[in-house]
């Protein structure tokens, strides 16, 4: 959090960083300055964020993936759904940044396949009909409109 005021005595400034904020910004300041800020804030927000351990499942409605094999376990009915080597590669990329937006770019990327015609909304669509129960209302691979998608392990909103 970073706090913007008018109020800039030390007081004020105490007081704002004993509330939780992160940085403390006071009126006038250059535009430059309120950038370098905000990045810093998130350099140390990305460096503190808890990844997510290797060899940890990641499980999401009856859904575990097995990363190695390439497919969806249901060990409640030892069901097991492979996965195309297009959608594993999907799956561990939106795995690799759970409760993260990626953009589409970024994710055809990541997933070596051409960003152009919707190719990974196409890709999305796929896994969608394979993970989730009603693949027109997802609650696990979520589109979030004008940014990307997230992958969303516990099935809550954006």
């Amino acid at each position: 959090m970073l706090l913007l005021t008018a109020l800039g005595e030390t007081e004020q400034r105490i007081n704002g960083f004993e509330a939780g904020a992160d940085d403390y910004l006071p009126k006038p300041f250059e535009p430059r300055e309120l950038l370098l800020r905000i990045n810093a804030i998130l350099r140390r927000s990305a460096a503190a964020a808890p990844k997510k351990p290797e060899g940890v499942p990641l499980r999401f409605g009856r859904w575990r993936l097995d990363i190695e094999r390439g497919e969806l376990v249901d060990d409640a009915v030892s069901e097991r759904m492979p996965l195309t080597s297009v959608e594993h590669t999907l799956m561990r990329a939106l795995a690799s940044r759970t409760g993260e937006v990626i953009g589409r770019e970024e994710l055809a990327e990541m997933c070596n396949m051409s960003a152009s015609e919707r190719t990974i909304d196409v890709q999305v669509t796929r896994l969608r009909k394979k993970v989730e129960e009603d693949p027109r209302l997802p609650k696990y691979i979520q589109t979030v409109r004008g940014k990307g998608y997230v992958l969303r392990p516990d099935g809550d909103g954006v």
